[in-house]
């Protein structure tokens, strides 16, 4: 969680529980409501919306709609998809930063973390719903039918869920290469770090982007919003992510070879696996029982994994009471 101090964490912790709260009973009541105006009766629009506001907030996706539809009954309805999807981005985000934005009351005073978070998250939502829609915008099977305001919608609901919700609007299987190729990035990235979201979090994906951006400057120190970064930090975030990619290829490989799908559904449901995102090309029923075994296996270590990682990597850092000379490795 980032703080100092017992006292902070259990602090933390209450104010968290009462957000989650009250996130998920706002949301509940929208939707609530809104399944009552479509003609749900009173008793299975309670139900539909408590479950869909906790599932959301959480960044869970189960739905109780039946048949893996999903939202796909709701992909005209902004009210629906505008209320699950800022229930799923703030709790992709985190409590941690919601304090910080209200105690700060201005971007220029947030920490250097928080200011990643909401940086890296806007940048993805928005270059996310402009890829979506351009690259399915006269498909069909997806976007193709919608008039552009829908399309707008469903882009945006879509750059959403990925990251990680699982939640879909539209026939996952029925989305072009590219577009599948790029929700596996979504994945990838996932939400905050003390979020209820996966992935390799958005902090590490800031981390690595300002890194990047520091070293082709010419600076020596790597940072952003004129903070350094912690070297540590910088080395832990590439091991992160160095080891994530190294299990997705891992169970690729071995899926490839208990499993008859094709490659780029094998990667897909791996890099939706990992991320505990929960969406998929249509694969997942047909999985042998080897692979289901695999897949929940790496639904585990994507759950618990980088987290315990970045937790053992601080513990076994020692200081040391020498230094190695040095020594220059080429790159590139």
């Amino acid at each position: 969680m980032g703080m100092s101090e017992l006292g902070g964490v259990v602090r933390i912790v209450r104010r968290a529980a009462m957000f989650t709260l009250f996130m998920e009973g706002v949301g509940a009541i929208i939707l609530f409501v809104r399944f009552l105006t479509l003609g749900t009766s009173t008793g299975i629009a309670l139900w539909r919306a408590v479950f869909h506001a906790v599932s959301a907030f959480n960044n869970c996706g189960l739905d109780i709609f039946g048949g893996f539809r999903s939202l796909l009954d709701y992909q005209g309805d902004s009210i629906v998809l505008l209320t699950i999807a800022v229930l799923i981005i703030f709790g992709g985000i985190g409590y941690i930063v919601v304090d910080d934005v209200l105690a700060s009351r201005s971007f220029r005073r947030l920490s250097s973390d928080s200011k990643i978070v909401l940086v890296t998250t806007l940048s993805l939502l928005t270059f996310g719903t402009i890829f979506i829609l351009l690259a399915e915008f006269s498909n069909p099977a997806t976007l193709g039918v919608f008039s552009f305001p829908q399309r707008l919608l469903v882009s945006f609901f879509q750059s959403v869920t990925p990251r990680t919700a699982g939640f879909t609007a539209i026939d996952i299987s029925k989305m072009i290469g590219p577009s599948l190729f790029f929700t596996m990035f979504l994945m990838f990235v996932g939400g905050a770090s003390g979020s209820t979201a996966g992935g390799i979090k958005v902090n590490t994906f800031g981390v690595l982007i300002s890194a990047v951006l520091s070293t082709i400057k010419g600076k020596e120190h790597p940072g952003a919003f004129g903070r350094e970064f912690i070297p540590r930090n910088v080395y832990r975030a590439l091991a992160l992510v160095m080891l994530y990619l190294g299990l997705v290829a891992t169970v690729v490989l071995v899926l490839s070879i208990t499993e008859k799908f094709g490659f780029v559904d094998l990667l897909f449901e791996t890099f939706s696996a990992f991320g505990t995102v929960g969406l998929s090309t249509g694969i997942t029923p047909e999985l042998s029982v080897a692979g289901r075994l695999i897949i929940i296996t790496a639904m585990f270590v994507g759950r618990l994994g980088p987290l315990t990682f970045v937790s053992v990597l601080a513990e076994r850092q020692q200081p040391t009471q020498y230094r190695y000379p040095k020594e220059i490795i080429r790159i590139g």
